[in-house]
């Protein structure tokens, strides 16, 4: 039997059996597919429909509102879009952005390629240097085995050219890759100078396995970013593809792919990418950004590109995480069933936003999160709060990288409550 195509792939996920594997679904659902829970259309909140706290849940208006908005802002601006996939790691997630014109996904390690292959994903961008050994050899196989499939990836040593070269001696269909250019002096990955870019593109040149196509940058690792210091590098970036085509290191490709673009500074990425000069052949202006699909109530929130552009629209927080308050030991205290095991808590402690008791929803006011400890939610209760042990308390969430990795599979709910999918997860 061949391997799974990619649209068998994802309809095996609505066959999947829901079992004690998956946090907060109904106990009596276990031996049911996904498909058949999802058609029973239960509802997050009615008692007899049986789902346990804690539970995370995406919105369904918000999720689909957000990939609409980011579609209509990179066709505004003539981006490409292939939106990082390390952030959700869902495949029905990639299949909706695609669906949405993005151009393929962005990926960080040779495990989420893997992934993103196995449900068919045509395009991938590899945010990352990849010297693995087994892994190109894997990458090579599959570039081999499909015609269709399109790899690109990050260089920024001779060294990594030497390890790459190695590894995919004697394969057939070089290997796509970029030239990082570091975001500066203490950035992340990525070749400091201009001189050195030079080199790594001249090592690429001379062996037969890799191809430069492009250039490519992560304008997050600006230090002390501010839109001045963000959009100088974004110019270096450009002016660096301009260098390389001018020294005629893109003639083997069939376009040149300029690529930057994260989750805060998508703004600055689409102004510095229009001012791009016309170049020897086709340019692929290509945005990363992946946190927009669920967006958060936290660091996302504040740094978004659509609060300093709100003509642009605004993204909308998808994440709610559910869960009841078990314990009220002190009139100033109390503390939900949710934790580090299901709550992100390394940029921002979640936010109490609603709470729901008999049915009825009313904001959680005077409620403050405090803490997490491995399964407890510690509250701060100001007299004004209105807190019973029993109540379910939604949380805001920050940051989306850290939130889908803690779920194996997501229900989607309507603003009522009502699940209409699951989303499933591979970390």
């Amino acid at each position: 039997m061949g391997r799974q195509t990619g649209a068998e792939a994802l309809a095996a996920l609505a066959e999947e059996r829901v079992d004690h594997r998956f946090k907060g679904l109904p106990p009596d659902a276990d031996g049911l597919t996904v498909a058949e829970l999802a058609a029973q259309r239960r509802n997050l909140f009615r008692a007899a429909d049986g789902f346990t706290t804690p539970v995370l849940a995406l919105s369904a208006e918000r999720l689909e509102h957000n990939l609409a908005l980011m579609e209509t802002y990179t066709v505004r601006h003539g981006l490409a879009f292939a939106p990082h996939g390390k952030t959700s790691m869902a495949p029905q997630l990639f299949r909706r952005q695609i669906e949405h014109g993005a151009w393929g996904i962005t990926l960080a390690v040779p495990h989420q390629v893997r992934v993103a292959r196995a449900f068919g994903v045509r395009r991938i961008f590899l945010a990352n240097e990849l010297v693995d050994a087994s892994a190109l050899r894997w990458i090579a196989a599959e570039l081999a085995a499909d015609p269709e499939f399109h790899f690109v990836c990050y260089v920024d040593s001779v060294r990594g050219v030497e390890l790459m070269d190695a590894a995919l001696h004697g394969s057939g269909r070089p290997v796509d890759v970029v030239v990082e250019l570091g975001a500066g002096d203490g950035a992340r990955t990525g070749v400091r100078t201009e001189e050195e870019c030079l080199a790594v593109a001249a090592a690429v040149a001379a062996v037969p396995t890799l191809r430069l196509v492009g250039v490519a940058g992560y304008e997050g690792e600006v230090p002390e970013a501010d839109p001045q210091r963000v959009a100088a590098y974004l110019r270096r970036l450009t002016a660096l593809a301009a260098s390389l085509d001018e020294a005629g290191r893109f003639a083997d490709a069939e376009e040149i792919v300029v690529s930057a673009g994260g989750s805060a500074w998508f703004d600055t990425v689409a102004e510095v990418f229009g001012e791009l000069p016309a170049l020897s052949l086709p340019v692929l202006k290509l945005l990363r950004s992946g946190a927009y699909v669920s967006h958060d109530d936290g660091h996302y929130r504040r740094l978004t590109p659509f609060a300093r552009v709100p003509e642009e629209g605004a993204l909308e927080p998808a994440f709610r995480l559910w869960a009841e308050v078990v314990s009220r030991p002190a009139p100033g205290q109390a503390f939900a069933n949710a934790g580090k095991r299901d709550a992100a808590y390394d940029l921002d402690l979640p936010t109490a936003q609603v709470l729901r008791r008999d049915g009825a929803e009313r904001p959680a006011t005077g409620v403050t999160v405090t803490g997490l400890s491995d399964q407890h939610t510690w509250l701060r209760t100001g007299p004004e709060a209105d807190v019973e042990v029993g109540d379910w308390i939604g949380l805001g969430l920050s940051h989306p990288c850290t939130s889908f990795d803690k779920w194996q599979l997501i229900p989607v709910a309507e603003a009522d409550g009502t699940v209409v999918d699951y989303i499933r997860t591979f970390f």
